[in-house]
């Protein structure tokens, strides 16, 4: 069952960073960065497996942005505040709105990686959930051998609730992982 919400903001402002929602036209900064981060994105990231068109980019970006409206996942997009540089994706995605509780999903473009840009993002929209969503559980699901993807929700102290072996597929389909379980909860 969808929730019918009164306002998710469509803007969210952080110290360094913009987060929007995909806007028209945003499928070629989109597109670039995968292309400049293709081989950091490929050995996690099923979606990066080809390097997707700029129109196939597009598409995704217009989808999100529905599914955004219609309040099934909230996507933004993360610029700098000061050059307004795409830096990568952060979004609220695998609503349950019966619980309600949700999964967060994230990935940046390699020339900004280092300087805490995502997990300041990722921070934000966490906050987002719990205080204007008020989801009960929010979680990061990562491959446990996704160093840098771990760091963020470890640094946010999320608490890793353990480790599943043998739980999916690498993102090329080629041999089974172990995902890590990180949330943070609310009562």
């Amino acid at each position: 069952m969808t929730k019918i919400l009164s306002e998710v903001p469509t803007h969210i402002y952080t110290d360094r960073l913009l987060l929007r929602i995909p806007q028209r036209n945003d499928g070629k900064v989109m597109n670039l960065a995968i292309r400049e981060s293709i081989q950091e994105l490929k050995p996690w990231l099923p979606f990066v497996q080809t390097l997707p068109l700029q129109e196939e980019t597009e598409l995704n970006l217009e989808s999100a942005h529905d599914k955004f409206l219609k309040n099934e996942s909230f996507r933004f997009l993360i610029f700098t505040k000061e050059t307004g540089e795409f830096v990568g994706v952060t979004s609220l995605q695998s609503i349950d709105w019966d619980i309600p509780k949700c999964e967060i999903g994230y990935w940046a473009n390699s020339k900004y990686v280092g300087n805490g840009y995502m997990t300041e993002a990722v921070d934000a929209i966490t906050k987002l959930g719990i205080h204007t969503l008020r989801f009960k559980r929010i979680e990061i699901r990562c491959e446990s051998e996704n160093i840098k993807s771990r760091a963020i929700p470890e640094r946010l102290h999320f608490t890793l609730e353990g480790i599943l072996k043998n739980e999916d597929l690498s993102a090329d389909g080629k041999h089974v992982t172990d995902t890590c379980i990180y949330a943070v909860t609310q009562h």
